[in-house]
């Protein structure tokens, strides 16, 4: 077993508030850290998480609102540092690109990899996409314009820059795909990867010339450095700078959404290449959804914010709406009528019924329930927990363990029982709720610690709905 286990969110451009797709992704990492921590202990696993804060987008938004770049970015990071409290997500580091001590890591990767003479001067001449803050080949364009921003023109941009030499550094990291030096996720996507590289590379652009919010290049103060290369580097970055995480690199996961994926599969293993530094073990990169069937845009009105969620239906609950919604990887739609249909049917009928249920008979038995001896993930919920199949692991926990036990219930009638039969029936049944709640509290925390103090035992009384019904 792995002695540690460091995993990463993308870092989340400021231009914009936390919204629903910010916190699928977060709520999967959440899931992912909380089982490992589980498995091999807090202080061996490194959840990071942050914001991404230089580029022109940025400085174009605080321009609209009057204010400087970096009053911006302060007023915006700290809404993400809420939502993710908010929806009790324990990462150990919120990581910002503004901070100095990340800034100095990333200026000297980039003067290493310089010195290695894998950067040269050249003149960029090409499309550039405002929206992404990305220069786009004509293979990309649909339309004449960028796929995910098709509302906006693409800038024709020619400016002397200086070039990462991705051509070159592209075979190297085809061999280490080929190899399985580092794993792509999901398999279609590994294709997808492996495909655009086997049709050409070219060297890309790591600096601008006209963006000023930005880091300086060490060697040409007139530069800047792409706001996508400095991004990347925070994952490495914050194991150069917070005390006591300095043996977490490699990563051994990066959570992504597919739209990222390029940049994460081979730019940012061609950097770490070209600087002699290990690659991550994993990239995985999750889909998208639409709401009732339509792109979550402002001009349609449906983005749904993390606070919404909560307020509806609790923390845990939009915890188990987002990740059970479908496989994660896939694309999907999500609905709010659906969630209140799931949340009635797994959370308030389901999980919720039964614990009351089961506690309401052990508090009117009398009975004393000795404490489980050891607690331990089930094979399958395992299994699926680390092949990112969260919604299988929650169907599996609901299908076997909540769903069983209901069963056994209405068939034996416990109600009926007394005496040694009925203690028989209600141990089992505190077993399986406890290493129900164990299994649980990766995905569900508030809700399996209400749990194991409730069973903690030896009297178990009856308590509050853990889910009322909406």
């Amino acid at each position: 077993m792995n002695s540690k286990f460091f995993l990463t969110t993308p870092i989340y451009y400021v231009n914009d508030v936390p919204h629903i797709g910010h916190a699928y992704t977060t709520i999967a990492a959440d899931v992912v850290a909380r089982y490992w921590r589980q498995k091999i202990s807090k202080e061996n696993v490194f959840f990071l998480t942050g914001t991404d804060e230089h580029g022109q987008k940025v400085a174009q938004a605080a321009k609209e609102k009057g204010l400087s770049p970096k009053e911006f970015v302060d007023s915006v990071a700290p809404r993400f540092e809420e939502a993710w409290k908010l929806l009790n997500i324990d990462y150990d580091y919120f990581i910002r690109t503004t901070d100095p001590k990340h800034e100095s890591v990333v200026t000297d990767l980039l003067q290493k990899i310089y010195d290695a003479g894998y950067i040269y001067p050249g003149t960029y001449n090409g499309l550039y996409c405002v929206g992404c803050e990305k220069f786009l080949t004509e293979s990309e364009l649909v339309d004449g314009k960028c796929p995910l921003h098709p509302n906006k023109e693409p800038v024709h941009q020619e400016e002397k820059n200086y070039f990462l030499k991705l051509k070159e550094l592209s075979r190297k990291v085809f061999e280490k795909i080929e190899n399985g030096e580092y794993q792509i996720l999901p398999e279609d996507k590994k294709k997808e990867i492996v495909s655009r590289i086997k049709q050409g590379v070219e060297d890309i652009s790591i600096s601008r010339a006209g963006v000023s919010w930005g880091i300086p290049l060490p060697w040409d103060k007139s530069q800047t450095i792409y706001v996508w290369v400095d991004a990347l580097i925070n994952y490495y970055s914050a194991t150069r700078f917070i005390k006591g995480k300095e043996g977490f690199w490699p990563a051994n996961l990066h959570l992504v959404g597919k739209d990222i994926l390029w940049f994460h599969t081979v730019i940012w293993q061609a950097i770490l290449i070209a600087a002699g530094i290990p690659l991550p073990k994993t990239i995985f990169a999750h889909g998208f959804f639409t709401i009732d069937g339509a792109k979550m845009s402002k001009s349609l009105g449906n983005v749904i914010s993390p606070q919404e969620l909560v307020e509806k239906y609790g923390v845990d609950g939009a915890r188990y709406l987002v990740v059970s919604a479908y496989p994660f990887g896939s694309d999907g739609d999500i609905s709010q009528e659906k969630f209140k249909e799931e949340y009635n049917a797994h959370l308030a009928n389901g999980i919720g019924n039964l614990v009351s249920r089961i506690a309401k008979l052990c508090e009117n038995s009398g009975f004393e329930f000795p404490q489980e001896k050891v607690l331990k993930f089930d094979d399958l919920v395992e299994e699926n927990i680390k092949n990112y199949h969260f919604d299988e692991a929650l169907k599996n926990l609901f299908d076997r363990f909540i769903s069983g036990l209901d069963y056994s219930i209405n068939k034996e009638e416990p109600w009926k029982l007394t005496g040694e039969n009925l203690k028989e029936f209600l141990t089992g049944s505190v077993s399986i709720i406890r290493n129900l709640s164990f299994n649980l509290r990766p995905f569900l925390p508030a809700t399996s610690e209400k749990i194991e103090k409730q069973f903690l035992g030896p009297k178990i009384k009856s308590g509050l709905p853990l889910f009322p019904r909406l």
